[in-house]
Order: C-alpha cells, then sequence, then structure tokens
C-alpha cells in the first residue's frame, strides 16, 4: 500500500443484530471500491483538467455478516479518514447494503435480464429510463441495519417499431416482473425521455431528406451539408400544429461547423428547421424562410483560441493535515452534526435521504428525502426557429444520465470523496459514471464574532459541507450543489453555466425578444426555472405549514411613534392554500414547525424555507407551456405526501398537453395539518444574455436557504475552537503548542508566562 492510501481494519463479519446503537450504522456485505489519494497536491492553477481515470490501486473490502464486535455494541462518534490529507478517494458500489442505495451494475443488469425472460426486451424495444424504487416509509422505518431488503426498479420501456409505452415493476431481489402496464397513447400522458439512440440518429435522418438538402443548398451552405450539426430538440406541444398527430418526434436546428472541432452553437443558420419522426425515422416537415447570413466568428473558447493563458493568478493548494471531519460508510455520510444518505438516478441526479441533526445523544430528523426532480426553460422568442422551445431537462433528457465525471483540482478543489455512479443504456446495460458526485469541506469565513467592552475580541470560523454534481444538457451545463452547516442551515445552489443558444441576425438591429451578444449572433430571452422537492420531517412527519412576513403598523393606539412593526403568522392548512408566491417587500418565508415537538421556550421546533423571489413562469395562461410547467407559475407548493407523487410536471412531461403533477395531485387538496408534507420550492434566473455571456457563460447562481428556526435551543456554535488552523493546538499545562499562542491573537493568552515558550 502506497503512502496516503486509506487502511481499513481487518474485515468484520458481523451478525444480524437485536439492536443497533444510535448514530451507528451497520455495513452488511458490503464491497466498496476506494481509490487513494493523488500523489502529487492538486492546485487551482491547473492548465488543464482530464476525466478521472480508473488506473489508481483500489482496496477491495467485504463486511460479513456472522458477529458484531462488543466495542460496536454501544453508541460511537464516526471516525474520519486521517490518512486522506489531500487529494482523492473515490467510492464504487458494488452492492446495496441500504434500502435508499442507488443502482449498481449489477443490478441494472439483472434488471435487463429478467425483462428479457420476461418478453418485455425485444428487438426494438429500448430502455428509456430506470429507477430505484425506495421502499414505503413504514417499510424502511422497520427496517434495522444489517437485516435483508427487498430491491425493486421502475423500468420505462418504448418500442420503437410503433412507439408503445410500458411501465413494469421489476423485483432485483426476486428477478422477476412484479407488474407490467401499456400505457395509454394520450396528449396528456406525453412521450418517455428522449433516447440516447435517438439523439445520434436525428442528424442522420436530417442530411439523408432531400428538403433540407435543398434549403442548404439554396442558402450556399452545400460545402458543410456533412459537417454541420443538426441538434435533436424536445419539440414542445401545440395542437394547432396537426401535423404532429400523436407522433413522437424531435425538432432539429441546424448549425455550421466550419473547422473541425468548432463550436457549433456560434453559427446558427436561421430560419430553417426541422420535425422528425423518430418512430418512421424521417423527416415529416421542412420550414424554410429566409436569408440571414451565419455568423462567421468563431465561439471557441479553449486555451489555445482564446489564450495564452494568465500567469497573474497563483496556485491555491488545499490540504487538511488531520484529514477531513466526514466519514464515510457505504452511502452514508457523517459530518459534525449531520448524518445523511447519499443517492444519485439517472432522472433527478443527486439524492440526498434521511437527513438528520444530532443533538447530544438523538438524532433528530429534518429531512426525510430532498432533490432537484425537474426544471424547465421556456424561452420567449417568437420567432418560427424558437417559439417552442421550452425544455424540461429532467423529464425530457435525464438529468442524472447527462451527469459529468468531475475531476480534482477543476470542478473540485480541496479534499475530495467522490462517489461514481450507474445508469442504464438504452439497450438496458450499465453504463459507469466515475466521480459524479463531489463531496469536500470549505471554510466559509465567519461563523459568529464579538469584541467584547475590554476590547478582546472573540472569533469562530464557518464551514460547510458540500455535495455536489453538474450535469450538460446540450448546450447549457448545470451544477446542483447542497451545503451543509455547523448551525444547522441547509443552502441549495444552482449554478447554470455552458453556452447560450442563439439564432443569427443582421448586425446591429434591435430585437424586442434578442439581444445581440456577437456580431450577427441573437440570443432570445429565457429562463431557468428549477424546482426542488423537500419531504421534510421537522422531528418527524407530524408537520405544520406556515407563512411569516413583517408587518408596519400605522400610526396610532398599538404604535404611537410609528416606529413599530411586527410579523404575521398564516397557517397553511391544506393544499389550495400552499401554492404561493414570494414576497421581497415582507421578507415573506415558509415555515415548517413539528406537530409535537417544542423547544425551551415553550414554541414548535421548526425550519424556514427562505426563497429568493425571482421571477415564475412569465408565459401568458393561455399557452401550452403554463399547462405543461404549470409547477413553475408559483414559487411554492406544498402537498401532502403521496409515494407516487416525485416530478412535479408529471412522469412523461415531453409533447404533454399539460396540466400533470403538482396542479392535478391538489386539486384534492388534502389537509396539510399534522401531516407528513412535502414542499415543492422553484426558483432560478430569469435570463437577458450580455455580451459577457460568450462565447461561455460566466455562472449564474440561483438557490434558496432551509434554516433552523427555534428548532435548536441556542446557536450550536458555541463550542467551535478558537482557530480552524492546524498549528492551533495547546500542550501540557494549557501551554500553546508548536510556538503558537492564542491563535487568533498575537499575544500570549495562556496565562502560563513562564512554562509557555511561544515567545509572545
Amino acid at each position: 500500500m502506497r503512502p496516503g492510501d486509506l487502511a481499513f481494519p481487518s474485515p468484520l463479519v458481523l451478525a444480524s443484530p437485536a439492536r443497533v446503537p444510535p448514530g451507528f450504522v451497520l455495513i452488511h456485505r458490503r464491497q466498496m471500491r476506494v481509490t487513494s489519494g493523488e500523489s502529487v497536491a492538486q492546485t487551482a492553477s491547473s492548465a488543464h483538467c482530464s476525466a478521472p481515470t480508473d488506473k489508481s490501486p483500489v482496496i477491495e473490502v467485504t463486511y460479513g455478516e456472522d458477529h458484531i464486535p462488543d466495542s460496536m455494541r454501544t453508541p460511537m462518534t464516526h471516525q474520519p479518514d486521517t490518512t486522506h490529507t489531500h487529494g482523492k478517494r473515490v467510492s464504487t458500489p458494488l452492492d446495496a447494503v441500504h434500502p435508499l442505495d442507488p443502482l449498481n451494475a449489477s443490478e441494472i443488469t439483472s434488471v435487463r435480464e429478467t425483462l428479457e425472460r420476461a418478453g418485455h426486451l425485444t428487438e426494438h424495444v429500448r430502455m428509456a429510463m430506470l429507477l430505484p424504487v425506495d421502499p414505503p416509509k413504514a417499510t424502511l422505518a422497520a427496517w434495522v441495519p444489517g437485516e435483508p431488503f427487498e430491491r425493486r426498479a421502475s423500468a420505462t420501456l418504448l418500442d420503437r417499431s410503433d412507439g408503445t409505452h410500458t411501465e413494469v415493476l421489476v423485483s432485483i431481489t426476486e428477478e422477476k416482473v412484479v407488474e407490467a402496464n401499456e400505457l395509454p397513447s394520450t396528449p396528456e400522458r406525453g412521450q418517455a425521455a428522449v433516447l440516447m439512440e435517438e439523439f445520434f440518429e436525428v442528424a442522420d435522418i436530417v442530411k439523408a431528406d432531400a428538403g433540407w438538402r435543398a434549403a442548404m443548398e439554396r442558402r450556399g451552405l452545400a460545402d458543410y451539408i456533412e459537417t454541420c450539426f443538426c441538434s435533436p430538440l424536445a419539440p414542445g406541444y401545440f395542437p394547432d400544429e396537426t401535423e404532429d398527430g400523436s407522433r413522437r418526434y424531435l425538432r432539429s436546428l441546424t448549425y455550421l461547423v466550419p473547422n473541425e472541432g468548432d463550436s457549433p452553437w456560434a453559427h446558427p443558420v436561421e430560419g430553417l428547421i426541422v420535425k422528425v419522426d423518430m418512430i418512421e425515422r424521417k423527416v415529416f416537415k421542412v420550414h424554410d424562410e429566409g436569408d440571414v447570413a451565419t455568423p462567421t466568428k468563431h465561439g471557441n473558447y479553449s486555451i489555445e483560441a482564446q489564450g495564452p493563458a494568465r500567469t497573474s493568478l497563483k496556485p491555491i493548494e488545499i490540504t487538511q493535515p488531520e484529514g477531513p471531519s466526514f466519514s464515510v460508510e457505504a452511502n452514508v455520510v457523517r459530518w459534525e452534526n449531520w448524518t445523511l444518505h447519499v443517492g444519485f438516478n439517472s432522472r433527478e441526479g443527486l439524492v440526498l435521504s434521511d437527513i438528520t441533526w444530532r443533538d447530544g445523544t438523538e438524532d433528530r430528523p429534518v429531512i426525510t428525502r430532498a432533490s432537484v426532480p425537474e426544471m424547465v426553460v421556456p424561452y420567449g422568442d417568437v420567432d418560427e426557429t424558437r417559439y417552442w422551445v421550452s425544455y424540461f431537462d429532467a423529464g425530457e433528457y435525464l438529468l442524472g444520465r447527462n451527469a459529468n465525471p468531475l475531476a480534482l483540482g477543476c470542478d473540485c478543489l480541496g479534499v475530495i470523496h467522490y462517489f461514481d455512479g450507474f445508469v442504464n443504456d438504452d439497450l438496458g446495460h450499465p453504463v459507469k459514471l466515475d466521480q459524479v458526485i463531489c463531496m469536500h469541506e470549505e471554510d466559509y469565513g465567519i461563523q459568529w464574532k464579538h469584541t467584547d467592552l475590554d476590547g478582546k475580541p472573540d472569533t469562530r470560523r464557518s464551514r460547510r459541507l458540500v455535495i455536489s454534481y453538474f450535469a450538460t444538457i446540450g448546450n447549457y451545463d448545470y451544477g446542483f450543489f447542497w451545503y451543509f452547516y455547523l448551525d444547522g442551515s441547509i443552502q441549495v445552489e444552482a449554478k447554470a453555466t455552458g453556452v447560450v443558444f442563439g439564432g443569427s441576425g443582421v448586425p446591429g438591429t434591435d430585437n424586442p425578444f434578442n439581444t445581440e451578444i456577437s456580431p450577427g449572433l441573437f440570443t432570445p430571452v429565457h429562463q431557468h426555472i428549477f424546482s426542488a422537492r423537500l419531504d421534510v420531517a421537522i422531528d418527524g412527519e407530524d408537520n405544520t405549514l406556515h407563512e411569516i412576513g413583517v408587518v408596519p403598523l400605522p400610526t396610532g393606539p398599538l404604535n404611537r411613534r410609528g416606529n413599530a412593526f411586527t410579523w404575521s403568522d398564516r397557517k397553511l392548512t391544506c393544499e389550495q392554500d400552499a401554492q404561493r408566491m414570494a414576497d421581497g417587500l415582507t421578507g415573506r418565508v415558509w415555515e415548517v414547525r413539528s406537530a409535537h415537538r417544542k423547544n425551551y421556550v415553550g414554541k414548535p421546533t421548526g425550519y424556514r424555507l427562505i426563497p429568493e423571489g425571482k421571477p415564475v413562469l412569465l408565459a401568458q395562461p393561455d399557452s401550452t407551456v403554463f399547462a405543461r410547467a404549470n409547477f413553475a407559475t408559483k414559487h411554492l407548493w406544498g402537498t401532502r405526501y403521496a409515494e407516487d407523487e416525485r416530478y412535479p410536471a408529471g412522469t412523461f412531461p415531453s409533447q404533454s398537453s399539460g396540466w400533470q403533477g403538482l396542479p392535478a395531485w391538489t386539486k384534492a387538496n388534502r389537509s396539510l395539518d399534522g401531516e407528513d408534507i412535502v414542499l415543492w420550492h422553484q426558483f432560478g434566473p430569469t435570463h437577458l444574455p450580455r455580451t459577457e455571456d460568450w462565447p461561455v457563460m460566466p455562472v449564474d447562481y440561483s438557490g434558496f436557504w432551509f434554516k433552523p428556526h427555534g428548532f435548536l435551543d441556542q446557536n450550536p456554535t458555541m463550542d467551535l475552537p478558537e482557530d480552524a488552523r492546524a498549528a492551533c493546538g495547546t500542550g501540557g499545562a494549557g501551554c500553546c503548542a508548536d510556538g503558537t499562542c492564542g491563535c487568533c491573537s498575537d499575544g500570549c493568552n495562556c496565562g502560563n508566562a513562564d512554562g509557555c515558550a511561544c515567545g509572545k
């Protein structure tokens, strides 16, 4: 084993326990590959960030189930890896040891083989989506770590010969089909997500069409026919376009690629768009209008195109001499007071479950399950080539399937723990996504500070645990970051970057729906609206939901001097009441409270969702996107938990006529008073592109906070050390070690002037 490799104790052989101590997770038949740290320090000044490789030495560890050591029968704290001082560790799951674990390669293979034996995967059938099925909450609550559990998966199958959709529930454990249902072909149902096979077919189908070729030749672009890029785009839903009928189809725009390796997004062919039937595999409509010249200025963004690279920035190296503060056991992460389970699937991407806060000897529940299951990107252009654009990047393209391998020193800087993931290809084979989830600690400035009346300052530094992933959908890239803080706060942040989507126009002209970001390149106004789903559980599943806002009081008997203000507290008791808009002028927040537990001042324990309150969907109520993305018309929806309610726009938003998901579920107007509540929060930027967004857009940040409000009895960070640096320690008799003293002070503060050798 090389220096820096992760060392494990001897394999543990664990029996089925009668009791598992609080704060302890039993490892059961687990195999995990852990990749050693890199041999050189990572820096932020790397000239090139490459995809991860699989060539590092690995250690295979198996935990059995014959006995539990006596040392593990009492409560214990987590044990971070002190040898992980720089570089990375990588976990590759090979077995499921927790009911919420993501699907692994062997399970995906098992599903495919089960479907083949049952006659569901035939020559023309493709696996459009495969997702793990969480067990019912009651089953999960009764499960004891180490005991066996059933694993299930849901497969959406698409027959490419006739467009038939079938949903199949598979028991991975029993290797059998539990249920199979052919779905009705209706506008309400919509279409399954775009297959990778379809992505690659579109260009060949378009380039073989005589009408499209004639349009290119008419424009004098015949030389680019073979090298151009024909994009595969989800088409929206427009019932007045009668030629669409019930087809499964994609739209395709054309982009020139003047030289091999050039960015196609800089060279859109304006006024040319085709519709491609993906069942018949042929073009059924070509729209060819106008003679606007295609911009010739390149949009390449490599150092070779944009350099030379600046040399003024000095390297930043991040190490943790004693290793990170977190520990990883299978997919369970512990960091300071937080414990959570890390999951991943092909649609939602990163999923966090069983999020609890350690309060004394109690792990108090905060969130049962959290993810960003949908987003919509509606465009505000009226041109024939762009009026229809409203991409649902999770439901139409699958965010998780398009997740990136993350590179050390570029995507993630510091002492990193990566999680590999697995998704399926169109034929049902497993595909490994290397280093798809990144986890690390970050310093976050001041946690708290005060200088007393004698001038003595006290300062403590903040830190946060970061869990993130990135997905690329066509021209845009999205990062989803979950931050956990020492004070009990949770922050969610979406980072939008990539290449803005544009069309061609006459340079220097004005367009009320597009901005010119490069000569002749016009980009439409648009929105990115993300939907976060929080299955909250503040001290348990029985919660209430409240809307809080500040209220100024008019001068009068209650406010004689005119200075007073107070707050309102409105209880949202049912689903129709819980469809709300943010209001920055009143500081509106939404508070989830325990229906049974009170804090030490006698108030219900609670957490507050603090929104940014940016614009919601700007499309008109009579538009089709308003129906399809109706979830995006409110900042908040509150619903009562139901097992099959996971996606706010419904399961298949592609080509759906709409009104699925949240608007359909909330018609029942279920009670939210003391119930198991789910919050759906919409957030994200409205983008009026600028020249500075080209050729690659700087990250645009959007998000929200979920903060404790009366959940804890006091500031939980009062016991933080004075200094986060490794050199800040004390030796014998309370003297400062290693010649340091007082840590944050320039003077000797240890009170042992004779024995201290700090020199201060």
